[in-house]
């Protein structure tokens, strides 16, 4: 028989038997259904994750002062000691190691900022503001940058400029932080991005005057934490070992008594990625399992078909039809299970997918995504009939038309 023939005898029973074929095709839907909505949902949470670390900055370093063991140094941005402050000295000894674009001396605490009458607490960030234009990874709304000279200016984040107080904050407005008067000069985009990304209620200033202002006590020589901007961001966790070896000598300690952290922005994206990427893989394994219940229904199926066909299988081998064709047979039958499961279950994952996104989930599904989906649960319908048509092609023509049902 021709393979067309084949292709129309396969596809005319599985019209005829239509409940039975609806049933079989349900387990394929919604398995593909369910790959389809938590691979798309997983695609976007990667992008999701991605374009919020892209505000850290991957050529970005920090150094903080104390030292997490417990996590061997990762988050070092946690790991600080109140009481062991970055030097000017430890400063000096950055800018010499290679590969080193900018290093920006910061000032972190918190203080009082009081607009009009109204009152609340604000991060408060100190920065260098000769190199801090070219390190900030977060474009601004309104107003400028800090520059050289600035005489008592500040940058906000967005939302300590429009939700914070009852009326918006704008630029040349006058604030009091910490008891002395600021000039607000810019307004930065909303972001979730780190040094100068426009966190909450965050402002922005000289570290000298962040010093007059926090309620801890910084020396002029001091820093909370120094970040640093370098030419490659490929070479950022051999930048960060090179500084850890230059700043061991500079504070006298070792491997054993270190007292602080240096943390490279990239290796934080590169492992948060990592683990988002498992999870995503994981929650799609979980949801192919389904799949393999569809399959388990489509071989049932089919061996169910193979009883019911066993005189027209004998009929089919009488009339010269090879066991190559009789298995053609049954593995397209299969086959068109998984298609049309398939076409239904995309269907209905990209549905759920849109819905997920209009509740406020990110949600992608990509061309990619939908031919892998199709492409599998042809491969699980066909893979479920190999084994009903290997038992259809060995059967003996003359007892398969003597048998009855």
């Amino acid at each position: 028989m021709k393979t067309l023939d084949i292709f129309t005898l396969s596809l005319s029973h599985v019209k005829k038997s239509k409940m039975r074929s609806w049933l079989t095709v349900i387990g394929i839907v919604i398995g593909v259904a369910a790959v389809v909505a938590i691979i798309s949902i997983g695609q976007g949470l990667q992008e999701s994750v991605q374009a919020n670390l892209g505000g850290l900055g991957a050529d970005l370093i920090i150094v903080t002062p104390g030292f997490s063991r417990a996590s061997n140094g990762f988050g070092g941005i946690g790991a600080a000691s109140g009481n062991i402050n970055l030097t000017d000295r430890d400063l000096n000894a950055i800018k010499q190691v290679p590969g080193v674009l900018y290093v920006n001396g910061m000032v972190s605490g918190s203080s009082d900022i009081r607009v009009g009458t109204e009152k609340t607490s604000v991060s408060i960030s100190g920065v260098d503001t000769a190199v801090w234009r070219s390190m900030v990874t977060t474009q601004l709304e309104a107003g400028r940058y800090l520059q050289p000279g600035d005489s008592n200016a500040v940058i906000i984040s967005n939302s300590l400029a429009h939700t914070t107080f009852l009326q918006p904050i704008t630029l040349n407005r006058p604030i009091t932080i910490g008891g002395k008067s600021f000039k607000v000069v810019g307004i930065l985009v909303s972001s979730g991005g780190f040094g100068g990304g426009g966190g909450d209620n965050t402002v922005y200033m000289s570290a000298d005057y962040a010093r007059q202002v926090i309620t801890t006590n910084v020396s002029r020589n001091q820093f909370t934490l120094i970040m640093l901007k370098i030419a490659d961001s490929a070479l950022a966790t051999s930048i960060a070992d090179a500084i850890t070896q230059k700043l061991m000598p500079e504070r006298h300690v070792n491997p054993r008594t270190q007292d602080f952290t240096v943390t490279a922005f990239a290796s934080i994206q590169q492992q948060i990625t990592s683990i988002v990427q498992s999870i995503s893989l994981f929650l799609a394994a979980i949801a192919a399992v389904s799949l393999l219940v569809g399959a388990v229904g489509i071989a049932n199926t089919m061996f169910m078909s193979v009883m019911e066909r066993t005189r027209q299988i004998g009929l089919l081998k009488a009339l010269g039809a090879t066991d190559n064709e009789v298995m053609k047979l049954f593995i397209m039958e299969s086959g068109l299970f998984g298609f049309f499961g398939g076409i239904i279950g995309i269907i209905f994952g990209i549905l759920i997918s849109v819905l997920i996104s209009a509740v406020g989930l990110s949600a992608v599904v990509t061309p990619q995504l939908l031919v892998f989906a199709l492409a599998f649960s042809v491969f699980v319908g066909v893979l479920s009939g190999v084994a009903p048509a290997r038992s259809a092609a060995k059967m003996n023509p003359v007892d398969a038309l003597r048998f009855e049902q």
